[in-house]
């Protein structure tokens, strides 16, 4: 850019006419308290017009060198002069919020005020002021950081010929007024519609604006349109791109015969599959036997070679890294990789020839893992099975044998093996969950028909000690070589949850033992204890809050939850991806020729940043998890709502300030007694004993007690179910 030498010279002369930064710097550490601009040239007597741009322009370079902030009530502030915290807005209901931070152990309060300058999900820089009683800490807007552009949901609507739409989230707690669209023309009142807000009214005067940019539905709601909600509102991608379509285009149907000769032919051993059977992709199948010339067990576990298909930075792959992993509703699945290849070339489907890659492992008599080796194959499945049906062969289903007579001598190898882990199973090491699900049969509208409790048996056990094993043997091999990869790490839970936890024990008049750090065998120790017990499940899911999640890192921390030094994902690459990234690493370990191929696996996950990569697929994780249970939530309020007038029994299973929630006997679904509802007595809750103790009859709610209830209101929008105690 060529600068004209008299502006130049005029922009240095209006620069040096203000006051320099050091002396604007030190004004407003003196000041300790919000200033507006005006006050700012107040003090430095700046009055003609070119003075006060060249202020502005100084205090925005100011501004972008963080010596100072420009807050959105537009106002200047030194940080040093302010306890400032970063965090993601929480909305809620009744027009109030809280700041979330991962440095504070407590949400903060925003008021209805700050919400004003806000809104749910984004993240905002915030001014600390501390409650000068004991009450929560409040929180003051100071810049948003980074705005949540997500599309809303809401139910369209209009009064006195003016368009909005009530989010169906209730935590944005304000009406989305509506520019002309031409999707409004032919709109009926209460269609569920999607719109992408203008951000540009965050001030106290003016009314969120938006644009509807698509229609899900009508007034009624249906499984889909839930499910269509819960896609949108939580962000997952779900659209497949031009670039995935060319290149899905490209793959042949047909496995190049040339690559049988760089593999091993398994194709004689007989592999086969054992899943739900509602299972919608087949990634891992199984074969054993015994030994020939000494006691012990060879073990393979056969894995689509998905990165086969998957090569990294092309279309397919950065879309895969972008959903992080498959989501499963109950209507339908969000797929982490196109059909073509999740359920057609890399789904182990019978009798028909796939490529994988081998985890072969040696198992002494007694279970222990010996050793293991990695290599590339092309298998072909002898069967689809499910768990159930390996289950009824092992306990002598005439029909099942019958049918299944040519691979019987296979599943008896199974069933002997599965003796010899049951007694030595490495899921049993760490802390054991008896697993018992809830399950939902659903009719043809994909709405509950039936609700039962599912026990996992032997056969599932088996299963998951045989993919354990394998990831596991998986983390020995990729640690020799120190590859960066993803760990599934499992940390410890903090001191304040095992505190907690033990509170709550104690009030059920149990005890968890290990001292300060109890280890892993505690829990499990605990939970063998309790087996039996009406409440263990309540008890169970309890625990289950009181640990921290999972998630992926390249840094090795261990896995907790198993009780194991480092652990791996390496079975499930149709829909995680971070298994796609520990074959690619297996792969590159097996057939590298010389040091640059390594270096050349180093540089590209370095240069992608593995760290960030961990951090979104952990992020995708809880995304899938969160979305599906609102559906899961949507869809027991939808069967509940037929049961208002009701009367059941249930057991307290958590307790709150505002009142406590009753899982349902029969149907496994908790609702909530508001303590405000409970006439009999006033009752004050107890937060050290986690109960409420009336204040005349003394009489005690804590968490085990037996109740019988009556469902008194169901909102769906909400997606809560509200009970009332039968006295």
């Amino acid at each position: 850019m060529v600068v004209d030498t008299y502006q130049k010279n005029d922009y240095k002369k209006y620069m040096n006419s203000i006051p320099s930064r050091e002396c604007i710097l030190s004004f407003l550490k003196n000041y300790k308290d919000f200033i507006s601009h005006k006050k700012i040239e107040k003090k430095f007597n700046i009055n003609n017009k070119e003075d006060k741009k060249a202020l502005r322009r100084r205090l925005r370079a100011m501004e972008r060198d963080k010596k100072i902030i420009y807050t959105c009530n537009h106002y200047y502030i030194v940080l040093e002069n302010i306890h400032t915290v970063t965090g993601k807005v929480i909305g809620h209901r009744d027009g109030y919020g809280f700041l979330r931070s991962e440095t504070l152990k407590e949400d903060l309060w925003l008021s209805i005020e700050q919400m004003k300058l806000c809104i749910h999900g984004d993240i905002i820089l915030a001014h600390i002021i501390k409650s000068e009683k004991k009450g929560r800490n409040t929180a003051k807007v100071l810049k948003i950081l980074k705005s949540n552009n997500t599309p809303i949901i809401g139910r369209y609507s209009i009064e006195k010929k003016i368009q909005f739409v009530i989010p169906h989230d209730s935590r944005f707690n304000f009406k989305i007024f509506i520019f002309s669209s031409i999707l409004t023309k032919n709109l009926s009142v209460g269609s569920i519609v999607v719109v992408q807000l203008n951000k540009n009214f965050l001030n106290k005067k003016n009314k969120v604006q938006g644009k509807i940019v698509e229609v899900l539905g009508g007034k009624e709601m249906r499984t889909t349109l839930a499910t269509d909600i819960a896609i949108r509102t939580h962000t997952i991608p779900y659209l497949w791109s031009q670039e995935v379509k060319d290149q899905l285009y490209k793959i042949n149907n047909k496995i190049d015969q040339k690559e049988f000769k760089n593999r091993v032919d398994l194709r004689h051993l007989p592999f086969f599959t054992i899943d739900e059977e509602d299972a919608r992709d087949f990634d891992d199948a199984i074969f054993c036997k015994k030994k020939n010339s000494e006691e012990g067990w060879n073990l393979w576990v056969a894995i689509s070679d998905v990165s086969y298909y998957v090569k990294p930075g092309t279309a397919i792959d950065q879309e895969a890294l972008k959903r992080g992993n498959s989501v499963y509703f109950p209507s339908l699945v969000v797929p982490m990789l196109p059909e073509k290849i999740s359920t057609n070339l890399c789904s182990l489907n019978p009798h028909v020839e796939r490529l994988c890659i081998i985890c072969e492992m040696s198992l002494s008599n007694t279970g222990e893992l010996i050793k293991y080796q990695y290599y590339e194959a092309v298998i072909c499945s002898q069967g689809r099975f499910t768990y159930d049906e390996i289950f009824n062969i092992w306990n002598g289903d005439i029909e099942l044998c019958s049918k299944y007579h040519k691979l019987l001598k296979q599943i008896e190898n199974l069933l002997l093996l599965q003796k010899i882990l049951k007694k030595n199973d490495v899921a049993k090491k760490g802390v054991y969950f008896e697993n018992i699900e809830t399950k939902f049969t659903l009719d043809s509208n994909f709405k509950i028909k039936n609700i039962y409790q599912h026990v996992r048996n032997d056969a599932h056990k088996f299963i998951e000690s045989c993919m354990i094993l394998a990831n596991i043997s998986s983390a020995k091999f990729i640690r020799k070589y120190q590859y960066p990869i993803l760990f599934r790490n499992h940390d410890r839970p903090a001191q304040d949850s095992i505190i907690n936890f033990r509170r709550i024990l104690n009030r059920l008049g149990l005890s968890l033992t290990g001292g300060d750090i109890p280890e892993s065998i505690h829990y499990s120790d605990l939970l063998k204890k309790i087996k039996h017990r009406s409440d263990y499940e309540m008890i169970q899911t309890i625990l289950l809050r009181s640990m921290k999640q999972a998630v992926y890192s390249p840094e090795n921390r261990g896995h907790f939850g198993l009780s194991l030094s480092s652990y791996v994902h390496f079975t499930s690459p149709i829909r995680r991806y971070p298994d796609i990234l520990l074959h690619r690493a297996i792969k590159h370990i097996l057939f590298k020729s010389n040091d640059n191929k390594k270096n050349k696996f180093f540089n590209l996950y370095y240069k992608n940043d593995m760290t960030k990569i961990g951090m979104h697929c952990s992020m995708t994780e809880r995304r899938a998890d969160e979305a599906n249970r609102d559906v899961m939530d949507w869809l027991k309020c939808d069967f509940m709502e037929k049961k208002i007038g009701n009367i059941f029994t249930g057991v307290i299973s958590n307790i709150t300030s505002f009142g406590f929630f009753v899982r349902l006997n029969k149907y496994f679904i908790d609702g909530l007694i508001r303590i405000d509802n409970v006439s009999d007595d006033y009752y004050y809750f107890d937060p050290v004993g986690l109960k409420f103790i009336g204040k005349s009859t003394k009489n005690t709610f804590c968490l085990g007690d037996i109740l019988t209830v009556k469902v008194i209101s169901v909102n769906l929008n909400q997606k809560k179910i509200e009970l009332s105690l039968c006295i």
